[in-house]
């Protein structure tokens, strides 16, 4: 388990503004300059995606195929790490990026200590792969993860991965991830022990996030990148805003 007999680093548990896969309008998702270039435009928090390639390596990636962010094909699932880590992930974003690799999920967590950010890990496992996504990421995390200092937290859809994880590192804050609203979240996240909620800023009301306030949870919303919009979730009672632009969201809230 991750520092389990060390005291963690006290805190709210997640930052005012958190850079989506680092920052995502300005530099390539989920890689190490993402990270940087959050940092550099005032989000308090990173966050990204960890998936699995075919041989159970844990790296930054959101989409189920290489295809959108790199120039590899096929399926993530069916890559091995030594070809995943020859594509290039940044040029799709602009010929600046030019060979920017697919980071490791350790290389990442050791850039946001450096960087003194806190980290959400969205657990992103292909199809069938939800508890061994989990697992792998969970020991990563014990490997690399100093001793006393605010621990990641994690956050899915996959309520498997959830479990997964909190079964193999109970110390880890956990977040359940929701697209559109539904009757069973609450249950959901008690069964979970969840810490938080992470809602798509579409389907939140301001009913529901006084519901999720009500029950404890800390309240993320994603992804917002307009300011007035921010402002208005905040009043809502929404502790994070998860976005593109932390910058802009900065200065507005």
């Amino acid at each position: 388990m991750v520092g389990a007999a060390t005291k963690v680093a006290a805190g709210p548990l997640l930052p005012r503004v958190i850079g989506h896969r680092g920052a995502a309008a300005t530099a390539p998702e989920n890689t190490l300059p993402s990270l940087r270039e959050a940092k550099r435009l005032g989000a308090g928090g990173v966050e990204f995606d960890a998936k699995l390639s075919a041989d159970g390596v844990p790296i930054l990636f959101h989409d189920e195929t290489l295809d959108r962010t790199t120039n590899g094909r096929g399926a993530v699932a069916a890559a091995k790490l030594l070809d995943i880590r020859k594509l290039d992930a940044g040029l799709w974003f602009g010929p600046q990026w030019r060979h920017t690799p697919v980071p490791l999920l350790e290389d990442a967590l050791r850039l946001v200590v450096e960087l003194d950010l806190d980290v959400n890990v969205e657990i992103k496992p292909c199809p069938g792969r939800e508890v061994e996504t989990a697992k792998e990421v969970v020991l990563v995390i014990g490997r690399v993860w100093p001793r006393g200092r605010k621990l990641p937290l994690l956050s899915s859809f996959a309520t498997g991965s959830l479990l997964a994880a909190r079964l193999a590192a109970p110390e880890l804050p956990r977040g359940l991830l929701i697209w559109e609203k539904p009757e069973n979240w609450a249950e959901q996240a008690r069964e979970l022990a969840c810490a938080s909620v992470h809602c798509a800023d579409q389907f939140l009301t301001p009913d529901w996030a006084a519901g999720i306030k009500r029950a404890g949870y800390a309240l993320a919303v994603y992804t917002v990148n307009d300011p007035a919009r921010a402002r208005t979730l905040v009043a809502w009672g929404a502790d994070s805003i998860i976005t593109d632009r932390p910058d802009v969201i900065a200065a507005a809230i």
